[in-house]
């Protein structure tokens, strides 16, 4: 159609993905796609490399494994996060904070759970965005449970990047951080992440005793005022959560 912008090869595809959810043949995909068949056999090509598809050397193609495990691990964080919810209810009513709830994707967390305070202002973090791990009370939590050298990999591949002119952008000063999180059970972020706004964080663990994520309570100053049970109330609903997923 005139006026349409071309589409990229990312466009190109995911719908050859749509396509191969209901039809085997590279016809099929083409004409559900309304590639040629020349891109639809190429690309299949690419996600069968990659384990996004497979074929069976007739010509018919299906979904690969990858397609499965990636829709598992999605789910497995929305399962997650409605398995806590009433506990992340609790914290929020409790503290009068917006809580969040993270789970560790690589070198970075992704938030699975959000619950709003009752506040005249909203914070710009939402469902599915991923958060740094060196400037966030979520992301200093996680890593304060993991060994030293592990950390300093994990600074060394993101580079620490500012993102405020509080944030620990030094591998030396993110772990003396890091040994205080540990000492007192918590991580504290003070306007590193974002403008503004501070959050008190605590890990939680999954049924092995592996660090699954964080948690946290957060809000915008000085529009919110301190609140010194914070902390507990915060590592408290951390252990409850970490209970609820089976850590003894």
């Amino acid at each position: 159609m005139a006026g349409e912008a071309p589409q990229s090869a990312a466009d190109k595809t995911l719908s050859v993905l749509e396509a191969l959810a209901d039809h085997t043949r590279i016809a099929d995909i083409a004409a559900t796609s309304g590639l040629p068949k020349a891109t639809v056999h190429r690309i299949l090509q690419t996600l069968v490399r990659h384990g996004f598809a497979r074929t069976d050397g007739t010509g018919r193609y299906t979904g690969g494994p990858r397609i499965l495990s990636l829709a598992g691990r999605f789910l497995q964080r929305l399962d997650i996060a409605e398995q806590v919810r009433p506990i992340l209810r609790e914290l929020q009513e409790r503290s009068g904070w917006t809580v969040h709830l993270a789970l560790l994707s690589g070198d970075e967390a992704v938030y699975v759970a959000k619950l709003e305070a009752a506040l005249p202002y909203h914070l710009a973090s939402r469902v599915g965005m991923s958060l740094g791990l060196h400037c966030t009370s979520i992301g200093k939590a996680i890593l304060a449970t993991l060994p030293d050298d592990e950390v300093r990999g994990i600074a060394a591949r993101t580079g620490l990047a500012a993102r405020t002119e509080r944030t620990i952008t030094d591998a030396d000063a993110l772990l003396a951080e890091l040994a205080t999180v540990r000492e007192r059970g918590y991580a504290e972020d003070h306007e590193e992440n974002e403008p503004g706004v501070r959050a008190v964080g605590a890990a939680v663990f999954d049924h092995t005793g592996e660090v699954l994520g964080a948690l946290s309570a957060a809000a915008l100053f000085p529009v919110t005022s301190e609140n010194p049970e914070l902390p507990r109330l915060v590592t408290d609903a951390a252990a409850e959560v970490s209970r609820a997923l089976g850590k003894s």
